[in-house]
């Protein structure tokens, strides 16, 4: 066996694994949350539908998304995988005790956390990638060029008050899934100073704040906006 495979197969290995593809999920939601944020702009659908078709057609951007839900899945597994080994290496009363004196509520629920988070995956890429891949979408025209609009196929589900609910709490669930998870991953990689750690602590926060409620602000602006 290789070094290689010996490092990635080892609990270390595993732990910088999903904190590199932690990482690359965090850029991977601020790219999305800006091409998310075009869903309210006030021109009727245009800069999302255009958006959306590069996002569709781009060569490097496909190769983007595939690695992405690759990322995705090998976060999960190894979140998976390290959760179990935790709790068969750690004496039953030490895990209690301990852990609920020095970590927070958030680090300790990080397994049902991502779980929560997984199953909302599912139901997104169910409601919308499957739809405008698979499904009927109608068609829009600007400056001559055909595009599908999927802003529409978006805005009918934000009508749906139930799925609007069902966004915006999984967007809770992220916020408190992230509010440990960027500061751990970094962590992880060696960068754990008394001159950095507070301030990417705080970065951490503000970042677990404000990147959720924007996305959970779309679903609610679009609601308003059709009723």
């Amino acid at each position: 066996m290789s070094w290689v495979s010996k490092t990635l197969n080892s609990t270390l290995g595993k732990k910088i694994l999903m904190a590199l593809t932690g990482l690359f999920l965090i850029l991977f939601l601020v790219v999305h949350l800006a091409g998310n944020l075009q869903l309210i702009f006030p021109d009727e659908g245009k800069s999302f539908n255009i958006y959306a078709e590069t996002m569709a057609t781009n060569p490097l951007i496909r190769v983007v998304s595939i690695l992405n839900f690759g990322f995705i899945l090998l976060h999960a597994v190894y979140a998976v995988i390290l959760t179990r080994h935790n709790k068969k290496s750690r004496p039953i009363g030490y895990a209690v005790s301990k852990a609920s004196e020095n970590s927070t509520w958030s680090s300790r629920s990080m397994g049902i956390l991502g779980t929560l988070i997984f199953i909302f995956l599912l139901v997104h890429l169910r409601g919308f990638w499957y739809e405008l891949k698979f499904g009927e979408v109608p068609m829009v025209t600007y400056d001559g060029v055909s595009y599908k609009d999927s802003f529409a196929i978006v805005s009918a589900a934000y009508q749906n008050i139930l799925y609007v609910i069902f966004y915006v709490v999984s967007m809770g669930v992220l916020a408190f899934h992230l509010s440990h998870g960027f500061a751990s991953a970094f962590q992880t990689l060696g960068i754990n100073h008394t001159k950095y750690t507070p301030f990417i602590k705080k970065l951490g926060l503000a970042f677990a704040i404000i990147v959720p409620a924007l996305f959970a602000l779309i679903p609610i602006v679009m609601f308003i906006q059709g009723s």
